[in-house]
């Protein structure tokens, strides 16, 4: 079950190298990524670099320096382009008040903050961005604080000025941590359909453990909100790629404390109302099975292969990596 190919390395210095972002920009790929001395959102050593490839991920240019700030610990967690493509990053600033930037590269190696957000309630993590016709950017968020408490809350953030401002809905408040959505990456597919896959934030050996998959008819206006029947899951985020041309959507997690990035892959009009219809895993590359120290896996695609950034290591030292893999043909 482990003999596939070794995934590239994107960066391996000392440290806790983690929580990857991968986009595709000018012609190549830029791999956003935050480091700093262990698994920890709020240490001061924390910040957000950023490398680029131009030859499918097998060398890297000198790694670039995002952000990092002597009073917050900085994180990526989301990426996308804006109505120019030029790449977005959303940054979370944890220090004496919390706050999310976005920044904004043309190049991939020089960023620009262009917005600072102080949302109410204030998101734990902005996710990805996605285009939707006629409202905008969108990303989802998510806000709580882990407990099995009705605290938690989601829902959706909208800018109609290419990024400067946003809007922010709530879809959900006052969730316990078992029906609370987490991590979610979604999917423009026309005609006012959006889909998402979220992260479960339950235990191990909790009937709960499952997928969500959101879906919305109407722009992003309502959603709906189901459990899937994908549980080898441990706290994995996922990340989604939707092939038009095949109507395959690719479902990508790291299988946490297993050592496996694994993908379902299912005809997006069979799992669209039926979230208990995704077919099972395949397995797309390894790493380390060493529980929080791997994992978040990030996904873009060009010309039919699969760029899959994930982190690996242990408590003390983590590696950016990442693989690529080919797309499934339609039939």
């Amino acid at each position: 079950m482990t003999d596939v190919p070794s995934p590239l390395t994107v960066q391996d210095v000392k440290g806790y190298n983690s929580w990857p972002f991968v986009q595709t920009l000018g012609g190549g790929l830029v791999c956003t990524y935050s480091r700093g001395d262990r698994h920890s959102i709020d240490e001061r050593s924390r910040g957000v670099y950023a490398r680029k490839s131009m030859d499918g991920g097998r060398t890297w240019a000198v790694e670039s320096k995002v952000v990092n700030t002597p009073d917050y610990g900085e994180s990526a967690i989301g990426k996308g382009v804006d109505e120019n493509g030029a790449m977005l990053l959303w940054v979370r600033c944890v220090g004496a008040d919390w706050h999310h930037d976005l920044y904004r590269s043309a190049d991939g190696v020089t960023f620009e903050r262009i917005a600072v957000l102080r949302p109410d309630p204030m998101p734990m993590q902005i996710t990805d961005v996605i285009h939707v016709p006629t409202v905008g950017l969108m990303c989802f968020w998510f806000a709580g604080r882990y407990r099995d408490l009705p605290e938690n809350a989601w829902g959706t953030l909208v800018s109609t000025d290419n990024g400067r401002t946003w809007k922010q809905t709530v879809v959900e408040a006052n969730l316990m941590k078992a029906d609370w959505p987490t991590e979610q990456c979604g999917i423009y597919l026309g005609d006012g359909r959006i889909i998402a896959i979220a992260r479960c934030e339950v235990c191990d050996d909790c009937p709960q453990r499952r997928q969500f998959q959101l879906q919305s008819t109407d722009f992003g206006k309502t959603w709906t909100k189901m459990r899937t029947n994908i549980g080898d899951v441990k706290i994995s985020t996922p990340s989604l790629i939707y092939d038009a041309s095949t109507g395959l959507l690719y479902n990508y997690y790291f299988h946490r404390g297993m050592g496996f990035l694994k993908r379902r892959v299912a005809l997006l009009e069979a799992i669209w109302d039926h979230p208990t219809d995704w077919p099972d895993f395949e397995l797309v590359a390894t790493g380390s099975a060493n529980d929080h120290h791997a994992g978040n896996v990030n996904v873009v695609a060009e010309n039919g292969v699969h760029y899959c950034a994930y982190y690996s290591g242990d408590e003390n030292n983590t590696a950016v990596v990442m693989f690529p893999a080919e797309g499934t043909k339609g039939t």
